[in-house]
């Protein structure tokens, strides 16, 4: 299974649109437009496009801290995602969730989550759904490195594995958890070893490789599918910057900067697969089309971000609560009553 036709262009968009909204991103924070905290996904565009090219537009997604490209690799609008970043009122979640907890249910986003480990009992859940609802939808768990040492992942490969779930685990091993290694942090360096102990396939790809990630990924939603249960897909990747803006790790440096401009200058994704392209005979005017396109769609983006408003005070306690009863919307705390219009 190898990407072909538009799908070709297409994952190189979504990668490009993943690199210049993060770097957008970036420029905000350091003029303040962003609140919160912001962790880049740059050097990681290959792995999350491969992977979510692979699903349908109603199979599931969860992510991480780092998932900011994870909605945009499954093909959401760039619009409300800036606006989110922002806080803002027109963002994906009316600016309550911000850089770390983006949701689209139209696209199949579920959650991303500031927990490590948060988001893999939860795509077990969502894939257990499918399979009582019997739909043969599944479910793409992305976490990285560091969370392969949490007990939520060994609990739910667990299950899976027992209950054949359609979900894929998807590991974008960095190779950092913040600043420790995964030769300091892990008796069995190697993850994909770790799926035999569940019995499960454990794939390790290039994350650096597109279409090496949507191979990888294309085979095991197959297997899903087709009730065989999960799989596990290690893609080994880089991200090229620090694990979250602006912040200064005290002491000596956990890598060189030899290392990371030897990713930048010779393991770039987005490079890497440019030039794939202009080898199997996609034109370079053509592929200029798309970039010029993707630089306009971000512009876009931010404009919607700073024009929206910011949420009213009086709508802090609106879409806290869901209760049960029809047409009963009202947030209780304590013993104050307050109504979905601040009253």
């Amino acid at each position: 299974m190898q990407l072909s036709g538009d799908r070709r262009s297409e994952a190189y968009r979504r990668m490009l649109r993943i690199r210049q909204f993060e770097e957008e991103g970036m420029r905000l924070m350091k003029g303040d437009k962003i609140p919160g905290w912001f962790h880049s996904s740059v050097g990681q565009e290959a792995a999350i496009v491969g992977a979510c090219l692979a699903l349908r537009d109603d199979d599931g997604v969860t992510g991480t801290h780092r998932s900011h490209g994870h909605p945009i690799g499954k093909g959401a609008h760039l619009d409300a995602l800036m606006a989110e970043l922002m806080g803002k009122e027109g963002g994906i979640c009316k600016g309550r969730g911000g850089s770390m907890h983006f949701a689209d249910n139209s696209i199949g986003i579920i959650s991303e989550s500031g927990i490590v480990g948060g988001g893999i009992p939860l795509a077990t859940g969502c894939a257990f759904s499918a399979m009582v609802r019997g739909v043969d939808q599944v479910t793409l768990c992305f976490f990285g490195d560091g969370a392969v040492n949490q007990g939520t992942f060994h609990e739910s490969l667990n299950m899976a594995s027992l209950w054949k779930l359609p979900v894929i685990y998807l590991c974008e091993n960095n190779g950092y958890a913040i600043t420790t290694s995964v030769a300091q942090s892990h008796g069995q360096p190697d993850i994909a070893l770790r799926a035999a102990g569940y019995g499960m396939p454990g794939v390790t790809v290039d994350g650096q490789s597109v279409g090496a990630v949507y191979e990888a990924a294309a085979q095991a939603v197959t297997r899903a599918r087709a009730g065989e249960g999960p799989t596990l897909i290690v893609a080994n990747t880089y991200r090229f910057d620090e694990h979250m803006f602006g912040l200064v790790i005290p002491g000596e440096p956990y890598r060189s900067v030899r290392e990371i401009e030897t990713y930048k200058r010779d393991r770039d994704p987005i490079y890497l697969y440019r030039t794939v392209l202009l080898e199997e005979g996609i034109t370079e005017k053509n592929l200029r089309a798309i970039e010029d396109e993707v630089v306009e769609s971000v512009k876009q983006a931010l404009q919607f971000g700073l024009n929206s408003p910011l949420p009213r005070l009086k709508t802090l306690p609106d879409y806290m609560f869901n209760s049960p009863i029809a047409g009963h919307h009202s947030f209780v705390a304590g013993s104050t009553r307050i109504d979905r219009h601040g009253n």
